[in-house]
């Protein structure tokens, strides 16, 4: 089926550019200059994806967002704003319910890019009606709330290379494809933060910074800031540059917040922490359900690990909560998983294969192992890791923020 795009813009130049970006054998293009236009090109032949232009007078562009957004059909039709590169505008469009928002002048290659990828998430085929009286978003959103309250898992890196992260990404897929669970994925490593590069995006898709700069943060905005993967796993990523990491404030609980609104919309909420047991790090773990500290059978990563668990203890973490899991469990090290539970007390409750080709092979491709090579030993491996975690659901925590601890436990 050919997808049907409405156009909405009263400038020529525009309107020549999109005509010719977007013209192909699969696109029906209609393109219109007025609210009036628009209102009755809807009602005789709805679009499967809609762009619009912010600058066309009269806040038509917001008036036919809104319009579409009260109609009922039988599939969510996609909305693309053009308009100006200012914070506040595209703020206003993402909270209005636009799936995306792009700044003027816009690149021809990379709206096409963004066309293809609306359409490919949500395929011709519904349609939209005029409107009729439902329930508002807020009200939608409530109900959702109440529906949906999912375990919090914090993926703690004993120290750097451990593989936290390749951990955290996998599980989160992992419970997608096997599990059919809803997850989202959170990249909680603010400055240097590495998921765009194990998942080959590009510095152009949100950040947690578009949801800590917007006026306030719930289900709505969130909604449309988090990047949909190919792999079925939705993920809330870092900011692209170090220094937009000052945007997300400790003292005002931002990523507590931004979690605990997650945990309301998904299964599963997946944040892969930083090193750094920082306050942003101990705001998260004040209102996880479980804490997965990765380690590696190494005497300073088992070093790092006693640390870990006494800070927790310190800070009253349920001693249940933390669960350690042992990467790379068959490398050989001279330090075998019972001389590490002797040591710190603990049992080893997951472990993970060695399989250093396979883990490097994803990482250089930009395709996690659990899509790629689903088959392949250390993908099992964290498979029936994610089921173990599935088969001993922790009790949901109420618990609200803590009081800020700064803490460093490596030397």
């Amino acid at each position: 089926m050919a997808a049907r795009l409405l156009v909405l813009t009263d400038d020529p130049s525009l309107e020549r550019l999109l005509t010719t970006a977007l013209a192909a054998d699969d696109r029906l293009l209609r393109v219109v200059g007025s609210h009036e236009e628009a209102l009755g090109a809807i009602s005789i032949e709805p679009p499967h994806l809609a762009i619009l232009d912010a600058n066309v007078p009269g806040d038509s562009a917001w008036a036919i967002l809104a319009h579409i957004r009260a109609a009922t059909g039988q599939g969510h039709v996609p909305v693309i704003m053009l308009g100006r590169d200012d914070a506040r505008d595209k703020v206003r469009g993402l909270r209005a319910g636009a799936d995306d928002y792009q700044a003027l002048p816009v690149h021809p290659a990379e709206l096409v890019a963004r066309v293809r990828r609306l359409l490919s998430r949500f395929p011709p085929g519904g349609v939209v009606v005029a409107p009729v009286a439902q329930p508002s978003t807020t009200a939608q959103s409530a109900t959702a709330a109440t529906q949906t309250r999912g375990q919090v898992i914090a993926v703690y890196g004993a120290k750097g290379g451990v593989g936290s992260t390749t951990i955290a990404i996998n599980a989160a897929i992992a419970f997608h494809r096997h599990l059919r669970r809803n997850v989202v994925l959170v990249d909680g490593n603010l400055q240097f933060g590495d998921h765009r590069v194990f998942m080959d995006l590009g510095n152009d898709r949100y950040s947690i910074v578009d949801a800590v700069t917007a006026p306030s943060i719930d289900a709505d905005l969130l909604r449309t800031i988090v990047v949909h993967h190919e792999s079925g796993i939705d993920l809330l990523l870092a900011p692209p540059r170090p220094e937009e990491a000052e945007h997300v404030s400790a003292e005002r609980h931002h990523m507590a917040t931004i979690v605990e609104t997650l945990r309301r919309m998904y299964d599963y909420v997946i944040v892969d922490l930083d090193e750094r047991l920082d306050d942003h790090c101990l705001d998260v773990i004040s209102v996880a359900d479980r804490m997965l500290v990765v380690m590696t059978a190494d005497l300073s990563c088992i070093k790092n690990v006693r640390l870990v668990i006494e800070t927790m203890a310190q800070i009253g973490m349920p001693d249940e909560m933390l669960e350690l899991l042992l990467n790379r469990s068959n490398a050989y090290t001279g330090i075998g998983p019972r001389s590490i539970e002797a040591v710190l007390k603990r049992p080893i409750r997951h472990q993970v294969v060695n399989d250093y080709r396979t883990a490097i092979s994803a990482l250089n491709s930009g395709e996690p192992f659990l899509k790629g090579r689903p088959d392949a030993a250390i993908a099992r491996s964290i498979t029936e890791v994610v089921r173990a975690i599935e088969a001993d659901p922790k009790a949901p925590r109420d618990a609200a923020p803590q009081p800020l601890l700064s803490a460093t436990v490596h030397s």
